[in-house]
């Protein structure tokens, strides 16, 4: 198995995120990601200013092009933001100062910044106004995943006749309380044949109730597991940051803002989704397979 994980923060003490990540920073987050099992990383930026956002991935994909491990650790970035749904609960963790509606130009900045990198992209169908941002990434090669956001049926599935095909963190992103029957999740697993379905298996993000009885909606075959790692992920509690913000990690190793009123990433780890796809969610070895690392090669159009 050479699982791929769609959505990375950082690992091990080092935020991509980060307007001072060094060489030596990003070889050991590579390192400690071989580590652990895991082959490949999409490595992610979440919402910030545009010209943040330009610095933060120049400065990853410039280290990373004289880092061999990085090179071959790192397949690609997931730019997750700005373009998102900026009202509380659907925010998430994104500082909604810095969130802005889908346009073109800023996406052309975004990939340039990237240098070909950039593989994945979330964004909320419902502010890219007649899902011209959408069609402009997808002709680019880029996935487009629609996250963080609360479109209606009707545009969430006109969204992915213009190229959405993925949705990042099912059952995340979304406020704790909704309407019981018409919400995104029910929503979106509505839609499990035309869209790839992301899930963050730490049994926090979704309990594994839940998650199980979503796999069995989703199905394995269209399903895939994220870590959402960020910078504390392999350390232990304490208090740490991501992108700036301040995150408190507790005992029971589940990131959180320092209020504690939402979840800031994850530091759940490969070898922990494998135990917890296990002991909790009951599926096989080859279902893991295919979750880590079939399915995410899969959807970037690497199989």
């Amino acid at each position: 198995m050479s699982p791929l994980d769609l959505q990375v923060n950082g690992y091990a003490g080092t935020d991509f995120n980060s307007d001072d990540l060094t060489a030596e920073a990003l070889h050991h987050a590579c390192e400690c990601l071989r580590e652990d099992g895991c082959a490949q990383i999409l490595a992610t930026f979440i919402t910030d200013t545009i010209e943040n956002l330009e610095s933060r991935m120049g400065r990853l994909t410039a280290l990373r092009e004289k880092d061999p491990l990085a090179r071959e650790v790192i397949a690609g970035i997931h730019i997750e933001g700005p373009f998102i749904n900026p009202e509380k609960g659907y925010v998430g963790a994104h500082p909604p100062q810095c969130v802005k509606p889908g346009n073109v130009e800023d996406a052309k900045r975004l990939l340039g910044a990237a240098q070909g990198l950039a593989k994945l992209v979330t964004l909320a169908p419902e502010h890219d106004a007649g899902f011209a941002t959408t069609a402009y990434l997808a002709g680019q090669g880029v996935v487009v995943s629609a996250g963080h956001c609360n479109p209606s049926l009707e545009v969430l599935r006109a969204s992915t006749e213009h190229g959405v095909s993925m949705f990042t963190h099912v059952g995340n992103g979304c406020p704790m309380q909704m309407h019981r029957h018409d919400n995104i999740i029910q929503r979106v697993l509505s839609l499990r044949d035309k869209i790839w379905l992301c899930f963050i298996p730490d049994g926090v993000h979704v309990d594994f109730f839940a998650l199980g009885n979503y796999l069995r909606s989703a199905g394995v075959e269209r399903s895939i597991f994220v870590t959402d790692a960020i910078s504390a992920s392999r350390l232990g509690p304490g208090r740490f940051k991501l992108a700036g913000w301040d995150i408190l990690i507790g005992e029971d190793l589940v990131a959180r803002s320092p209020d504690g009123s939402h979840f800031v990433g994850s530091t759940v780890t490969v070898p922990r989704i494998k135990e917890n796809a296990r002991d909790h969610l009951g599926l096989s070895e080859a279902q893991v397979a295919t979750l880590l690392d079939h399915n995410p090669r899969r959807a970037l159009g690497l199989l």
